[in-house]
């Protein structure tokens, strides 16, 4: 190995164990090190920004435009509301919603669809007495594997097909995944009806276990004439005699303060409501001129009222808040909104809700404005995953809503027919959807999941990288070392759970651009046809069950199910293998 590619292991190295531990965003991890390989002189600043040209990653901006437009109108929701509507049997149910869920995630991105259905799904499950943990890990994992059917289905197939054409090659057909995509989504989907359904944990979900508990560290205190910060500011009660708490609201005469202030005044005949341990409300008890109310009529739903309601939320990837405590990310001022606990692995974190230091899959459980829902939906700090009325803009049309899905088929059948290209096809969309007024510039800019594109543009140049200092080569024949005697169906499989593996680790696109070199000099080396390796790439690289962090959707479901991290390998290993195997077979016949 020369200097130079040394330094270039050592880097990723160091790149894949910032996003392993979560050091920061996995899109600023990825472009720091882009960075770094460009002051460096490893890449030239052409290849540097090579990634935000790329027609892959715009198309996939494109089609976050697209299904933001179809998800607005509310057609998705309206069809699963019908479909739930008649309960024979959670067997049943879970066949009549799954199977179309994996059908719609080919065509439209599955992180929306995710985000959208959870809480639907959630309540059914509450309403029929089923627990929720048993329909939305197979709701993630049916729109992982649906997003394998065709071109557009995940952002990792479009990845690659853009670092083909980007290397001279032809790219990927619309449905030419779906040789490998359609034998997996169907035997998946039978396994989640069978053994993966034996395997799914029966739980509640992280609001059930806190309403458990509220009666616990949920509690109301009354502030009285002899209390010393009469008239004083919270900030100096909390930093005295209320050590420990989190004070959520002041109902004072039929005024209700929220959210509270560091400088709100404390006055005689106050009900502070607040959070805590069992040992900080014994304390807050002996303090003299407060008084306790025992057995409190108050829990979470009493909390509520016009302006105010419960919203249980999951921190994301992306979340500025991750690493960061309550109190110092400033959560009550920054989002009009107070948090009353938070869960994590199934878990109430014991302990003062401000000084809890936040982390992707936490669920948070929060008494917000009624605007919340819909000024933070698209948030990329978290997805907002309680079952609330529909926002406004899902009012709309369904007329529309329809004439936009309608659209999307025009578009797809244009690029299968070969008279567009997937990029051309969704630029067209897009326009037609602004001219039309299906959707504003600002709405359109809200759908865009700038922190994915940022990451995938990214990524481009630090595969750039592996193949300017060679080491995609080295590592590429040190494989093929391992792989010759095992014969090409090794080499596929030996592929397979290496890009596999990193997407557990990191994620889907970082591991499909990591390992897309690595395939291209092995097939150049081994005189193979280059398609069988990307598509084993492409499929590899989405298959993502094992681990709760591999995959978006994995983590959208994880606070809401009560799950736990071993709940993802218990149920995913079995699924991975079977996917592997499926998968390996189908290209080796296919291709090879």
């Amino acid at each position: 190995m020369t200097a130079e590619m040394i330094f270039v292991a050592l880097m990723i190295v160091l790149m894949l164990l910032g996003l392993l531990f979560e050091a920061a965003r996995a899109d600023l991890i990825v472009f720091f090190f882009l960075v770094v390989f460009l002051l460096t002189g490893i890449i030239s600043t052409e290849q540097a920004l090579s990634g935000f040209s790329n027609e892959g990653m715009l198309t996939v901006l494109l089609l976050f435009i697209v299904a933001g437009a179809i998800q607005k109108h509310g057609i998705i929701e309206n069809y699963i509301d019908r479909l739930l509507s008649d309960h024979r049997g959670t067997k049943r149910s879970m066949i009549k919603l799954l199977a179309p869920i994996s059908l719609f995630s080919g065509f439209l991105n599955n992180t929306p669809i995710v985000v959208t259905l959870t809480p639907i799904l959630k309540n059914w499950c509450q309403q029929n007495g089923i627990a929720p943990s048993k329909f939305l890990i197979p709701l993630s994992y049916v729109t992982i594997l649906g997003g394998t059917i065709t071109l557009i289905g995940t952002s990792t197939n479009l990845v690659v097909h853009g670092l083909l054409i980007q290397s001279g090659r032809e790219g990927f057909g619309f449905f030419q995944l779906s040789v490998v995509g359609l034998p997996i989504a169907v035997a998946g989907l039978i396994y989640i009806f069978t053994l993966g359904y034996r395997l799914l944990p029966d739980t509640l979900g992280a609001k059930e276990q806190i309403r458990k508990e509220v009666k616990e560290f949920l509690a109301e205190a009354v502030i009285e004439k002899g209390y010393e910060h009469v008239n004083g500011r919270i900030v100096d009660a909390v930093n005295n005699s209320l050590k420990g708490i989190y004070i959520i609201e002041i109902i004072r005469n039929d005024t209700r303060i929220f959210p509270v202030t560091p400088n709100t005044i404390i006055e005689e005949g106050d009900h502070l409501l607040f959070s805590g341990t069992l040992n900080t409300i014994a304390s807050v008890q002996k303090q003299k001129g407060i008084t306790l109310k025992t057995g409190t009529d108050q829990t979470l739903d009493s909390l509520k009222d016009d302006k105010f309601e419960l919203i249980e939320a999951v921190i994301s990837h992306q979340s500025g808040l991750v690493g960061k405590s309550v109190k110092s990310a400033h959560f009550r001022s920054k989002y009009n909104a107070g948090v009353i606990a938070v869960h994590r692995n199934n878990e109430r974190i014991k302990g003062r809700v401000g000084e809890i230091m936040l982390k992707p899959g936490d669920t948070i459980l929060l008494l917000a404005g009624n605007d919340f829902m819909e000024t933070h939906m698209h948030s990329i700090d978290f997805y907002v995953v309680t079952s609330l009325s529909p926002p406004e803009p899902l009012n709309q049309s369904s007329a529309k809503g329809w004439a936009g899905l309608a659209l999307l088929l025009v578009m797809i059948s244009s690029v299968t027919l070969g008279f567009l290209s997937m990029f051309e096809a969704m630029l067209i969309a897009v326009i037609l959807l602004m001219l039309f007024k299906f959707i504003d510039a600002d709405e359109m800019l809200s759908y865009i999941q700038f922190n994915v594109i940022l990451l995938i543009a990214s990524a481009f140049g630090v595969g750039a990288a592996m193949m300017e200092s060679g080491l995609a080569q080295f590592l590429a024949e040190n494989m093929l070392m391992i792989a010759r005697p095992l014969g090409v169906i090794g080499l596929i499989a030996i592929l397979y759970i290496m890009t596999n593996i990193f997407t557990e680790l990191i994620t889907n696109t970082g591991a499909a651009v990591l390992m897309f070199p690595i395939a291209m000099e092995m097939a150049a080396q081994m005189d193979m046809d280059y398609m069988g390796l990307t598509v084993t790439i492409a499929i590899a690289a989405s298959a993502s069950f094992i681990t709760p962090i591999g995959y978006q959707t994995n983590l959208i479901v994880y606070g809401p199910g009560g799950y736990k991290f071993t709940d993802y390998i218990k149920v995913g290993v079995p699924l991975s293998l079977m996917t592997m195997v499926i998968s390996t077979l189908i290209i080796y016949t296919v291709w090879f």
